[in-house]
C-alpha cells in the first residue's frame, strides 16, 4: 500500500516534475500501479512511459481484429455544399473508422477492394512494422495492389503507442477519401480523464482527386487550390451550409485531444481560446510535456494534447489556420471561422463568440528544441563523416516531376521492389530511386535543395522514426558542431525548410524496403521519394513466408495483364 502511494505521488504531481523522474524510478513502479486519470505514466508490469519501444519488446497483447471494405460512393459534399461528388470510402463513411488497439496488441485488417476500376493499397502511417514491411501497404515497393474484388490480410504487432492515421498510397487515392485514424492505446506524459479521440484536419475539394492529380501534374503554375477544410469529416461551407465538428467536455475535467493533418496540399496551424495546449506527443514520440497556444501541423504530423476544461460554461472557437505561405484555399476569401467547437455541458446551440491568439501563417515546424523526447538517446558522432547527401529539384516542361538526385521515382505496380529483393535479383524496375544500406550500423541523410524554385516539403519515412540532428539554410557544412546528437527530436514526418538543407539520422534495425517521400500528396505523385533497401539479405528471414504476398501478386497479375483496365499508371505510383 505504501509502495502504491509512492507510485501516486510520483505520477499526479506537476507536468514538469513528472518530466523530471528519473527513468530507472518510473521502471521500478510499473508492477505497483496500472494506468489511470492521475496516473497516465503507468502502464503494465516493466512497462511505463520511460520504457524505450524501440529498444524493448512491447508487453504481451491480444489480437483485434478489423474488416475495411473500400467502394466507390456518390454523395452530398461534406461541407453541405449542394450537389454531389464522387468519394472512394472505406466502410462508406469519411473518414474511415478509427482502428483502436493497445501496446503490445497484434493489429489484424482485412482490406477488400469493392472498387470497379481502382487497385488500392493501404499504408499505416508512422507504424515502424518491424520485421513486417511486406504489411507496410505501399503498391510498387512492399506489394502489388490490391486487385479489384479481392482482399488482402494486413497484419502487425502495435511495437509503439499513441495516435495516427492510415491511407491509401496507390497514387492520390487518399485525396478522394481512403484514409482513416488510429489509435494505439499506452502510457502518456500528462495525466487526463478522458480522451476525446482523434481530430483529423484535411483540405477538401469538390473535384475529385484523380482529376485534380492529372492537373497538377501538367500545370507551370501549381496545383489547384482546395476548395474548403474538414474537421472530423465536416465543415460549413462560404454559405453557412454543412455543420462544425463539436467536442463537447465538462467543466473541471482534463481531456486528450489527438490532432491529425491528413490533407492533401495544406500545412495547418490550430488553438483552442481560453485553453492552452499541455502537448504530450510529436507524432509517435512521447515528449517532456510543454505549453503552447498553438501548434502547427505539416500533412502527416500529430499532436497529443491535454486541455484543462476550466473556463466559464460556453463554447469555445478551436481554430485551425492556414500555412498560406506555402498554399491557400478557396474558402480563405469567404471569411467564414474555419475550425470546429468545443462545447461545454449546460452550454447553448450558439456558435462560439471567443476570441484567440492570432495563428500563424507560415509552413514551418514547431521548435525541434522545444519537442524533447521523454526517453532519451544519442546519436553516435562517428556516423557525421559517412553522410549521405540526396539533392531535391523541380524539373518543368510537359510533365511536372520531382527529382532525387536527378531522378524522379516511379515504381512498378507489377514488379514490386520488395518481389525483386526476394528473388534474390537485384534487377530493380527504372527510377527505383533505391539507396541501400547494408549493414546494422547508424545511417546519416541529408537532403538539399539549391534549386531555383522551392517549396517546404513535409518528409514522411516508413520503417522508422528519423532523429532530426539538424537543419538551416543554404548547404550543410558537414560538420558534428551544427548537428544536435544529443536526444534530438525524432518523429516520423518533418518538414525541410525553403531554401535550405534538412539532416537526418537512423539505425538500420529494420530489414526492409522502406520509402521516404513528400507528403504533399501531387508532390509524391510527381515523383518526390526515394526507397531505402535495408539489409536486404535478411529481408527474408524475417518476414517469415510470402505466400500472401505472391498471391496478392498474381491477384493483381490477373487483373491488370489481360488489358481490360481502363486506366493506366501516368504519375509515380505512390
Amino acid at each position: 500500500m505504501l509502495f502504491q502511494s509512492l507510485a501516486y505521488w510520483l505520477f499526479a504531481g506537476s507536468l514538469a516534475f513528472a518530466s523530471a523522474i528519473p527513468a530507472s524510478l518510473i521502471e521500478r513502479q510499473d508492477g505497483a500501479c496500472t494506468n489511470t486519470a492521475r496516473t497516465r505514466q503507468c502502464w503494465s508490469d516493466g512497462y511505463s512511459i520511460s520504457t524505450d519501444f524501440d529498444a524493448k519488446a512491447p508487453p504481451a497483447g491480444t489480437t483485434v481484429t478489423y474488416n475495411l471494405e473500400i467502394t466507390n460512393v456518390t454523395k452530398p459534399h461534406l461541407d453541405g455544399t449542394p450537389g454531389n461528388r464522387e468519394f472512394q470510402l472505406i466502410n462508406g463513411q469519411y473518414p474511415g473508422p478509427t482502428i483502436r488497439a493497445k501496446w503490445g496488441d497484434t493489429i489484424v485488417v482485412n482490406v477488400k477492394n469493392s472498387m470497379q476500376d481502382n487497385g488500392t493499397g493501404i499504408h499505416w502511417h508512422g507504424i515502424r512494422q518491424l520485421n513486417s514491411c511486406q504489411h507496410d501497404g505501399v503498391p510498387g515497393v512492399t506489394e502489388c495492389p490490391i486487385a479489384p474484388g479481392k482482399t488482402r490480410q494486413y497484419r502487425f504487432k502495435a511495437t509503439q503507442f499513441g495516435t495516427t492515421w492510415y491511407h491509401s498510397h496507390w497514387s492520390a487515392q487518399y485525396g478522394d477519401g481512403v484514409l482513416g485514424t488510429m489509435i494505439i492505446d499506452g502510457p502518456a506524459t500528462a495525466n487526463y480523464d478522458e480522451d476525446l479521440g482523434v481530430l483529423p484536419i484535411t483540405d477538401y475539394y469538390h473535384t475529385p482527386a484523380f482529376t485534380l492529380n492529372e492537373v497538377a501534374q501538367h500545370s507551370q503554375g501549381g496545383p489547384p487550390l482546395p476548395d474548403n477544410i474538414l474537421v472530423n469529416g465536416t465543415h460549413i461551407n462560404a454559405n453557412g451550409g454543412g455543420k462544425y465538428a463539436k467536442m463537447s467536455v465538462t467543466k473541471g475535467k482534463k481531456y486528450r485531444i489527438r490532432i491529425i493533418n491528413t490533407s492533401v496540399d495544406s500545412t495547418f496551424s490550430v488553438s483552442l481560446d481560453g485553453h492552452p495546449f499541455t502537448v504530450m506527443t510529436a507524432d509517435f514520440v512521447p515528449i517532456k510535456t510543454y505549453v503552447a497556444t498553438q501548434l502547427t501541423l505539416a500533412i502527416g504530423q500529430r499532436y497529443d494534447v491535454m486541455i484543462e476544461a476550466n473556463q466559464t460554461v460556453d463554447n469555445y472557437w478551436f481554430r485551425v489556420g492556414y500555412g498560406t505561405a506555402c498554399g491557400g484555399n478557396n474558402i480563405l476569401s469567404s471569411g467564414i471561422q474555419l475550425g470546429a467547437i468545443l462545447s461545454y455541458s449546460g452550454a447553448s446551440n450558439n456558435n462560439p463568440t471567443t476570441t484567440g491568439v492570432a495563428l500563424r501563417t507560415t509552413c514551418v515546424d514547431e521548435d525541434r528544441f522545444s519537442l524533447v523526447p521523454f526517453v532519451p538517446n544519442t546519436v553516435p558522432s562517428s556516423v557525421v563523416g559517412t553522410a549521405g547527401k540526396i539533392d531535391l529539384k523541380l524539373q518543368t516542361g510537359n510533365v511536372v516531376r520531382w527529382l532525387l538526385d536527378g531522378t524522379p521515382m516511379i515504381v512498378d505496380w507489377n514488379n514490386p521492389t520488395l518481389e525483386t529483393t526476394l528473388a534474390g535479383s537485384s534487377n530493380f524496375y527504372p527510377n527505383n530511386n533505391i539507396h541501400e544500406m547494408s549493414t546494422s550500423n547508424w545511417y546519416i541523410w541529408y537532403i538539399e535543395s539549391t534549386d531555383g524554385f522551392q517549396l517546404p516539403h513535409p518528409i514522411h519515412l516508413h520503417g522508422h522514426d528519423f532523429y532530426v540532428v539538424g537543419e538551416g539554410s543554404g548547404q550543410w557544412d558537414g560538420s558534428v558542431s551544427s548537428l544536435n546528437l544529443n536526444n534530438p527530436l525524432r518523429r516520423d514526418t518533418t518538414t525541410m525548410p525553403v531554401g535550405g538543407y534538412l539532416v537526418l539520422a537512423f539505425p538500420a534495425d529494420n530489414p526492409g524496403t522502406w520509402v521516404m517521400h513528400c507528403h504533399i500528396a501531387w508532390h509524391a505523385s510527381q515523383g518526390l521519394a526515394l526507397q531505402f533497401l535495408e539489409r536486404k539479405g535478411e529481408i527474408q528471414s524475417v518476414i517469415g513466408s510470402t505466400a500472401d504476398f505472391k498471391q496478392g501478386c498474381d491477384e493483381w497479375d490477373g487483373y491488370w495483364f489481360p488489358g481490360n483496365h481502363p486506366y493506366n499508371m501516368t504519375d509515380s505510383g505512390i
